[in-house]
């Protein structure tokens, strides 16, 4: 068999197993969208890791978890006559053919930033009031953050070269710096944020993702703090006892490793 008749047959099994999930299993009869939204937004996360930490293997389990849902969401709409798995396909098959009409029409561009420029003003021809209406309101707020600027920065909003960017972003620590001497805690927090949003909009110059790049520092803390944690252990000290000097030799040594 070829590869996609053996892909097909996987997805096949899958469709057949999640109709007897729903008409057999006590839980999965009871589910709802609403009540399977959480643990889909837990299962993307979870992926999110997986990718960060590059462990493959972990990254196909929660792509096959995260299609479960997808999939279970469908049979939910087959059930109200809304929508099927074959509608979400056709639908999203549709759009892409739609949003590249430089591979599905006459439309030439050339690079990367000209497909997202025609990405956005296509979507306001469908009848977008606004390119920032395809952000979703629950991101985190650094990933919304991100990606109102890639949104705006689409249709040509947008600084013209990195400097002007760090130029802002010293601007606004400047702004906070001086908050930070009135004692203003409202105007404080609001500085704070532009500092943010600002170091944001740089990263994109820097072509780095600034979610990834913090969740990097993340791991990167908790790992250090970690084997700080087990070498006080090992010595039968607690934390709260030591001082920051001692704490600060094992934090070296974990640095190094």
């Amino acid at each position: 068999m070829s590869d996609k008749t053996v892909q097909l047959k996987a997805f096949e099994r899958l469709l057949i197993i999640m109709d007897e999930l729903r008409e057999q299993c006590p839980w999965d009869k009871k589910q709802t969208m609403t009540s399977l939204r959480h643990f889909t937004i837990e299962e993307v996360y979870e992926l999110g890791d997986a990718i960060l930490d590059n462990d493959l293997d972990e990254v196909k389990k929660e792509l096959g978890d995260v299609l479960l849902h997808i999939v279970f969401y469908s049979k939910i709409g087959s059930e109200t006559n809304n929508f099927d798995i074959a509608d979400v396909c056709n639908s999203i098959c549709d759009k892409l053919i739609d949003r590249h009409p430089h591979i599905y029409g006459d439309v030439v561009v050339k690079d990367e930033a000209d497909v997202k420029r025609n990405w956005e003003q296509l979507k306001l021809k469908e009848g977008k009031n606004s390119v920032l209406e395809g952000v979703p309101k629950s991101l985190p707020a650094v990933v919304k953050a991100s990606r109102i600027q890639e949104k705006v920065a689409g249709v040509g909003f947008d600084w013209e070269k990195p400097e002007q960017v760090f130029e802002k972003v010293e601007e606004e620590i400047a702004e906070l710096k001086a908050e930070i001497k009135n004692g203003n805690q409202d105007a404080i927090e609001s500085e704070f944020g532009d500092v943010m949003f600002s170091m944001i909009n740089y990263a994109r110059f820097l072509n780095v993702n600034p979610e990834n790049a913090l969740e990097r520092t993340n791991k990167k803390f908790i790992k250090r703090f970690q084997y700080l944690e087990q070498k006080a252990k090992a010595l039968g000290k607690s934390l709260k006892d030591m001082t920051l000097s001692e704490m600060d030799v094992f934090w070296e040594e974990a640095k190094s490793l």
